[in-house]
C-alpha cells in the first residue's frame, strides 16, 4: 500500500558554532522515506489504520537514523518527525507518520518519555521542512529546542508523502539560555 520508493539518510558533525570547539562534536541526522501516497486525488474517511501499516517501516528508519549517529541509543538525546505530504495528497495524510514515527524511535531509544515534535506540510518536489526538536525524556530542557532542516530533490512527487524521522547526539552548541538543564530533569514525566 505505502511503496517505499527511496530512503535517503543524512548526517551533520557539528565542531562549533561560532564560539569554542565542543568537547565532543554533535551529530544530528535525519532519515527520510519516499513512499506512494495510497490516498492521493481523493478523499478518504477513515486513514487511521493505515498507520498499523507503516508501523515497520518506523522501525526501519529509526534503526537506520540511529546506525547512521554511531549505533548508541544512549547517545541519543532529542528527536522530532515530520511529513512532506505531494500536492495530490491533504496535510492529514502526513500525520499517519504520528504513531508509527514517533513510537519506533521510542521503541528503539529504550528510555524517551517526551512527546515527540513534528511538522507536516502539502509541498512541491524539492520542498524543505524544518523538523522540530526537543529533549527526548523532557520536552522543557531549553538548550535542546532546535530544529533541522530537510529537503529530498526529487519529492515528494504529487502522489507521494515523505515521512522523515530526526535524532542528535546533544543540544544547540553553546545554549546559553537558561531554563531545565539535562542534567536537572528530575520529574520524568516526559515535560520536566
Amino acid at each position: 500500500m505505502f511503496d517505499v520508493r527511496k530512503i535517503v539518510t543524512a548526517v551533520e558533525e557539528i565542531r562549533h558554532d561560532g564560539g569554542p570547539p565542543l568537547q565532543e562534536p554533535v551529530r544530528k541526522g535525519w532519515v527520510a522515506a519516499v513512499v506512494r501516497n495510497p490516498f492521493a486525488g481523493r478523499y478518504e474517511p477513515e486513514l487511521e489504520s493505515a498507520m498499523e501499516l507503516l508501523k515497520p517501516l518506523g522501525l526501519v528508519c529509526s534503526s537506520r537514523l540511529l546506525a547512521a549517529l554511531g549505533g548508541d541509543e544512549a547517545a541519543i538525546e532529542a528527536y522530532g518527525k515530520g511529513s512532506l505530504v505531494g500536492s495530490a495528497g491533504e496535510v492529514e495524510h502526513g500525520a499517519l507518520w504520528h504513531v508509527p514515527g514517533g513510537y519506533a524511535m521510542r521503541e528503539l531509544l529504550g528510555k524517551a518519555l517526551s512527546i515527540v515534535p513534528s511538522a507536516a506540510k502539502v509541498a512541491a518536489m524539492g520542498a524543505a521542512i524544518d523538523i522540530p526538536i526537543h529533549h527526548r525524556n523532557a520536552a522543557y530542557v531549553r538548550s535542546h529546542f532546535d530544529a533541522i532542516t530537510v529537503t529530498v530533490p526529487d519529492g515528494p512527487r504529487a502522489d507521494e508523502l515523505v515521512f522523515i524521522l530526526a535524532m542528535t547526539t546533544g543540544g544547540r552548541p553553546h545554549a546559553r539560555m537558561g531554563g531545565l538543564k539535562q542534567d536537572e530533569i528530575s520529574k520524568w514525566d516526559g515535560q520536566r
